[in-house]
């Protein structure tokens, strides 16, 4: 019997220990080793020039995140054709100085963005196992601090990104006459696509539709209305992932095997490409990945084969 106890503490040793060793994996490092994707989306006419989406989301930014602004603000050094920030750009209320100081040299590109919950109300402490049993919501009576929406949109509009929050507009971008589409944010029922619904244009390049929350509702709105291409974040990738497995959870009613990435979206006979970035950031509450690197896409739009 001592030798069984024995066993069974130092399995019980070792489990803690691997623990605490992945803990400090996803804390120390992960959470910090940004990276950039790229990805190649065949939705031009023929003939086409291509064209270089940079999409970042999810940024959760705190002013103290120095190596975070730092690797951001050198992505301007990409000179993207358009940049596309699909939300929950903050986590402090004295965030968007910095944000607005991150973002200065892409801000100097042209851009578009729409805007996630954590761009409307503070982050607060959770019992984080909850988002295992399904997407978390803000309820009635939630006590969440208000942030500085208004100051983060006029910083972005000002230096000439569109917002797109329940919008539908044309911009021209290296020579291609692009239909953009977006929604407020899903995640806290502020879609209303309703009002800027219909069928792409005929005549422009692309419909690109753009949406913090990635829910099946708004998906399947923009594909069946023609939208080649819809853009994406507030999954986080599933931010602790299952090598081999991949994401637990999506945070809302998307399927894990999109959590992250390049997939296609069929809806009413139509299929657009689907690109949902797992972000840059983490609630201040819960700052740590697994098998989720944090990460922008640079997307090589390219003609149609």
């Amino acid at each position: 019997m001592p030798s069984v106890l024995k066993a069974t503490a130092a399995t019980v040793g070792l489990t803690a220990l691997a623990g605490a060793a992945g803990v400090g994996y996803a804390a120390g490092y992960e959470v910090r080793a940004f990276a950039l994707r790229h990805a190649v989306v065949p939705v031009l006419p023929v003939g086409s020039a291509p064209l270089r989406v940079l999409h970042l989301s999810d940024l959760h930014l705190v002013p103290r995140q120095h190596r975070k602004r730092a690797w951001v603000a050198a992505l301007a050094d990409l000179e993207p054709d358009l940049v596309v920030t699909t939300g929950d750009n903050l986590a402090a209320q004295d965030a968007v100085p910095a944000v607005l100081e991150t973002y200065a040299g892409l801000l100097r590109r042209p851009g578009v963005f729409v805007l996630g919950s954590n761009d409307y109300w503070a982050p607060k402490p959770r019992n984080w196992s909850k988002y295992l049993r399904g997407p978390s919501q803000v309820k009635a009576g939630d006590k969440a601090l208000p942030l500085p929406t208004a100051d983060l949109v006029r910083g972005f509009t000002d230096a000439g990104w569109v917002d797109l929050d329940n919008v539908r507009t044309r911009l021209r971008v290296g020579g291609l006459d692009l239909e953009l589409v977006g929604v407020d944010d899903p995640h806290l029922r502020y879609d209303r696509y309703d009002d800027v619904a219909g069928p792409a244009a005929p005549d422009a390049d692309l419909t690109v539709g753009v949406t913090h929350a990635p829910y099946r509702r708004t998906l399947d709105a923009m594909t069946a209305d023609g939208a080649g291409l819809v853009l994406a974040g507030h999954t986080h990738g599933g931010q602790l992932c299952v090598p081999g497995y991949g994401a637990l959870v999506t945070n809302c009613d998307l399927p894990r095997s999109q959590a992250s990435g390049l997939s296609t979206w069929s809806a009413a006979g139509h299929e657009a490409w689907l690109h949902v970035s797992a972000g840059l950031g983490t609630s201040p509450y819960a700052p740590l990945r697994f098998a989720c690197r944090p990460e922008a896409t640079l997307l090589e739009l390219v003609p149609r084969r």
